[in-house]
């Protein structure tokens, strides 16, 4: 009875499915926007620096940064961290270091990491070499620099540059290294003072064995919890670190970007309520005798007011279904031609935005279309269920 009322007010029902349907796009694009901002923003911080979890010496991201030489790992990898153990793809030592790097003419102070350049190759394939190449061995006598630092001390690839550090046991030590090439990866301030080498020649320049960390890749980053909490219950003397706990702009991206659909969703929530609350209360003003009609011939005042309460909540259902009908259409032509951003405080570089719609961005659409119309409902239900049975008989004379 409830679908029949609403086929039939064809014009008031069109509105109120075009505003539901409106606000479902609304919230899927916006959604969607965001999803693949978070999505994009997650595997770039993966594969460029963080790695999907990072084993160390326990308490080394806490007191170990300034010390790391005390909070070195074995040169050997543990058995529990091996590949293909669990999820795990590669694992790829690290070597943190810190000193100066010079021309002869200028120096800048930098931030070091030597890696085994053929295991990490798979882990941060999303560090892009924008000049140059990348470093191809253990035995490449080279380095690559972060964008900014190699900006900075102002050299290109095929440059020779000096880095000098303090030695683990005390003294200063240098090699001289080619520059291979230059990279980019999204995070400026990362690429302002990072280089790395790789870790045969760290670990002879700062004449130590060993690694600060252990860098895990796994075959999706949804197994980072399992795989965390499984290495920290079988790992002995280690830290174990999921990347989201290392990622701060990820998360205070994260933790904006959320803020700010939550108010889109709230302020459209409103102007749907708002609509149907308003087509509801007309059509109980326009169907006052029929009302009483109902209430005379012995209907509950409840079935009364479960018949409104129905209507909106199938308004909401079949504008919800519509718009996301609409809404994925639009996402994938969106998507196809890509949304031109411009580069994001603290990125190096702008993008090329798309639309993604998750399983759960589509439901939460839908839910909350179909909660906001049964909402909007229970007031013009409730008045249309207290109406007088003779008043309501007079008026339709």
């Amino acid at each position: 009875m409830a679908a029949r009322n609403i086929v039939r007010q064809r014009r008031r029902s069109a509105m109120a499915l075009l505003t539901v349907c409106g606000g479902v796009v609304a919230i899927l694009l916006a959604g969607g926007f965001v999803e693949w901002v978070f999505s994009a923003l997650r595997d770039s911080t993966i594969h460029s620096q963080l790695g999907h979890i990072q084993v160390t010496r326990p308490g080394y991201f806490r007191q170990g940064i300034a010390d790391p030489y005390n909070y070195l790992l074995p040169a050997e990898i543990a058995p529990e961290v091996q590949e293909e153990r669990g999820h795990i793809v590669s694992v790829a030592p690290r070597l943190a270091f810190s000193g100066l790097l010079g021309t002869g003419e200028s120096s800048v102070s930098f931030i070091g990491e030597g890696i085994d350049p053929v295991r990490e190759r798979q882990i941060t394939r999303a560090l892009k070499i924008v000049s140059g190449r990348d470093l191809r061995d253990n035995g490449d006598q080279a380095a690559v620099l972060g964008r900014g630092l190699a900006s900075a001390l102002g050299v290109k690839a095929g440059d020779r540059v000096v880095l000098l550090v303090n030695a683990a046991a005390g003294g200063v030590n240098a090699v001289e290294l080619e520059v291979a090439g230059v990279f980019s990866s999204m995070i400026k301030a990362y690429d302002d003072s990072a280089l790395r080498v790789p870790v045969d020649i760290a670990r002879k320049l700062l004449r130590v064995d060993g690694a600060t960390s252990w860098v895990l890749l796994l075959d999706d980053h949804a197994h980072t919890t399992v795989e965390a909490n499984r290495l920290k219950r079988e790992a002995r003397d280690v830290e174990v670190t999921p990347w989201y706990d290392m990622a701060d702009f990820y998360n205070k991206t994260v933790g904006l970007f959320s803020r700010q659909l939550g108010v889109v969703q709230t302020l459209i929530g409103l102007i749907v309520v708002l609509t149907i609350t308003n087509t509801l209360a007309m059509a109980v003003r326009e169907r006052t005798g029929e009302i009483g009609t109902i209430l005379a011939t012995g209907s509950r005042r409840r079935e009364v007011l479960s018949l409104f309460v129905c209507e909106g909540a199938l308004l909401g259902l079949f504008g919800g279904i519509l718009g996301l009908i609409l809404g994925a259409i639009l996402a994938a032509v969106i998507s196809a031609i890509g949304i031109p951003m411009p580069a994001a405080p603290g990125m190096t570089e702008g993008y090329t935005g798309e639309i993604l719609i998750t399983p759960a961005l589509g439901l939460q659409a839908l839910l909350l279309a179909a909660a906001t119309t049964t909402i909007a409902s229970i007031v013009p239900a409730m008045h249309a269920a207290r109406m007088n049975i003779v008043d309501a008989l007079r008026h339709a004379r």
